[in-house]
């Protein structure tokens, strides 16, 4: 049976066994999609990313959840970056660029030290504003109340997609429970093409940033720990509706899980014309091992 190297790495995180795991898989040209979402499944990780070759970029990766391939995601692509510095195939500068293809096209990426545990940036395309949502709908699917959400939910997206939704207080945040039917209504009810898959990254300002929490329905995970592309459309959601007043924070999850994880954000361009989002985190890589299937 064909094998594959891999590596299990924490992304958005400074310690082992915090931010959010994903399994990167090399050489996966040659596994087929249903083999690969199944990985995902067999992992219970909320997603995996697969190594592929690229005609554009110096390096690509096709990430899957437990149910489909989805265009970009934030800590797959920090847990990738990690891996590959890890195994020498990125040397570290100060600091090093190179590109990596996505599902959702080319995105930059900047590595530098320490060489322990160097910092990973990448950045995410300008972010599209659509959907506006209704507070009411929203609440009601986490229990919460209408006056728990800071004004209109609105769907951004900076290649994945999410509605973002801003809460009153961390009271709220935390208190938040995920009504998997009426998710599954109100998705349904979507008018927007492709998008009853969309879900909905609560929020809330915290110190010096943010607080957030991504509920999900099975098969996934209950909960993500850290979300690296809905932090990135958070915060242009945040930027341009004037709820924060600088371009750059630190913006935190996971910590009620015992799974802290952190990124550093800075929003690029004016609240009227943001041209990109750049994350930058740490990881950690876990486990590597040979998969066989």
């Amino acid at each position: 049976m064909p094998e594959y190297s891999f590596d299990w790495v924490d992304a958005f995180a400074d310690r082992p066994m915090a931010g959010n795991p994903c399994v990167v898989v090399y050489d996966a040209a040659s596994i087929p999609v249903p083999d690969r979402i199944a990985l995902v499944r067999e992992t219970r990780l909320s997603e995996c990313a697969y190594l592929v070759p690229s005609d554009v970029a110096d390096f690509g990766a096709r990430y899957y959840l437990a149910g489909r391939e989805i265009p970009m995601a934030g800590h797959p692509t920090i847990a990738t970056v990690l891996s590959l510095v890890d195994r020498g195939h990125v040397a570290i500068g100060e600091p090093t660029r190179f590109t990596l293809e996505v599902g959702a096209g080319v995105i930059p990426i900047e590595v530098s030290g320490p060489t322990q545990q160097p910092r990973i940036s990448l950045t995410l395309p300008a972010p599209q504003f659509g959907l506006r949502c209704d507070p009411v709908e929203i609440a009601a699917i986490y229990g919460l109340r209408q006056d728990d959400i800071v004004g209109t939910p609105q769907l951004v997206d900076a290649g994945a997609g999410h509605v973002i939704a801003l809460l009153r207080s961390a009271e709220a945040l935390v208190g938040a429970q995920l009504d998997i039917d009426k998710l599954h209504a109100w998705q349904a009810a979507l008018d927007v093409t492709g998008a009853g898959d969309i879900e909905v990254y609560l929020a809330v300002l915290s110190g010096e940033g943010t607080e957030a929490r991504l509920l999900l329905p099975p098969p996934m995970p209950p909960e993500d720990p850290f979300t690296g592309s809905a932090t990135g459309e958070m915060a242009a959601y945040l930027w341009h509706h004037g709820l924060i007043d600088t371009p750059r924070f630190v913006a935190r999850q996971g910590h009620h899980m015992g799974r802290p994880g952190q990124a550093e954000v800075e929003l690029i361009g004016t609240p009227d014309a943001i041209s990109g989002v750049r994350l930058t985190g740490c990881g950690v890589v876990l486990m590597r091992g040979t998969l066989t299937f």
